[in-house]
């Protein structure tokens, strides 16, 4: 039974140390993966948004071709009126026809007005388009900064990141499956991703609050997991003091 905690401790103290080069490779990249994120989704956005204002564009265009469609269909028909206006055989059939002749010329008006305000719309939001354009532009080139510099970074430290996580994969293979859950779950809880850690000077390697004796000499036996009272922390081993 020794053996089997010792060894669970063993390979969560590999773990850890596997982790934590990992997090010192992604903290050299700082926050530049987070900024080029945040560009692509800014960008994204702004291509969603040009989009849709080129269906808008292009509903609009439609609208103006019924309109004008409208305009020619109404001048067929006070044509077609007048003609009719010059057979007459009295004044209420002559006041009938004048009246629609009106009629159509009101929807002419309308149309035109449609149209004018439809050009206008269009060329508000071909503006719109324009300055998002030249917006979507600027941040195209901050990604292509960002990205050139994330990629001189992450091309440094690839092979090392690869071989890490393939020890990383190697080593969580050796550790069941609850105490691997319980593992993650203290990592995300505490600042600098340390969940398990030694006695150091009498003292928690994490939080660096005191250790009593007889809970170091608990934790060297490595007879049961045990976890920090203060952090949560797993104490894997304690440190063995140089003597002067």
């Amino acid at each position: 039974m020794e053996s089997t905690v010792a060894s669970k401790l063993d390979a969560l103290l590999r773990l850890q140390s596997l982790d934590s080069q990992l997090d010192k490779i992604l903290q050299i990249r700082g926050d530049l993966p987070e900024e080029v994120r945040d560009l692509e989704d800014e960008i994204a956005g702004y291509q969603v948004r040009v989009s849709k204002f080129d269906e808008e564009i292009a509903e609009l265009q439609q609208q103006i071709a019924n309109r004008k469609q409208g305009i020619k269909d109404a001048e067929k028909l006070i044509k077609k009126y007048e003609e009719q206006q010059e057979n007459v055989r009295n004044n209420r059939e002559f006041d009938a026809i004048t009246k629609e002749i009106e009629l159509q010329k009101l929807e002419i008006q309308i149309n035109e007005k449609k149209i004018r305000e439809a050009n206008f719309q269009i060329e508000q939001k071909n503006q719109e388009i324009q300055e998002t354009r030249n917006r979507l532009e600027e941040r195209q080139k901050d990604l292509n900064t960002k990205n050139a510099e994330l990629q001189v970074m992450v091309s440094e430290s690839e092979e090392d990141e690869r071989k890490l996580n393939e020890e990383k994969e190697e080593a969580q293979k050796h550790i069941e499956e609850r105490l691997l859950f319980a593992y993650n779950r203290i990592r995300k809880n505490v600042r600098n991703g340390l969940a398990v850690v030694t006695v150091k000077r009498d003292a928690c390697g994490g939080c660096f609050n005191t250790v009593p004796p007889q809970r170091q000499s608990d934790i060297a036996a490595k007879k049961k997991i045990t976890v920090c009272e203060h952090c949560g922390r797993i104490l894997a081993d304690v440190e063995q003091k140089t003597i002067a």
